[in-house]
């Protein structure tokens, strides 16, 4: 798991973010135990208590069970919770995309060249593109 400190969002959210991605990709089964709250501190190089906060977070969504003698595991749900939160984020950033474009008074045919170039790796825009 990586957090990018120069990031906007607080390294909590990020961290809630990341063990969802990995939950919905199947990186945690249900039942599994997830690392500690002083190990995933150690591992990410943050504070134990911005990890207790996201762990906190994720067991109020859903996602997480405490326990008790063995620390946070992953719930029975927590599948199809963490699938759920990845389509509505993934929608939200295309929805967030194409309003962008469309303020930009660009083409349908240009934003859908953006997302294939996205898609595939290229991120970087050509700017002959703007049409």
């Amino acid at each position: 798991m990586k957090i990018d400190p120069d990031n906007p969002v607080p390294i909590f959210q990020q961290i809630v973010e990341r063990l969802t991605e990995a939950v919905a990709a199947g990186l945690y089964s249900p039942g599994e135990l997830i690392p500690s709250v002083r190990q995933q501190a150690l591992n990410l190089l943050v504070n134990p208590n911005t990890v207790q906060r996201a762990y906190e977070h994720l067991e109020r969504e859903g996602l997480l069970v405490s326990r008790r003698g063995s620390g946070m595991a992953v719930s029975d749900g927590a599948p199809e919770l963490a699938a759920t939160r990845s389509i509505a984020g993934v929608r939200g950033a295309f929805v967030q995309g194409i309003q962008a474009g469309k303020a930009a008074k660009l083409s349908r045919t240009t934003i859908d060249g953006l997302y294939r170039k996205a898609w595939n790796g290229h991120p970087q825009a050509d700017s002959e593109e703007r049409t």
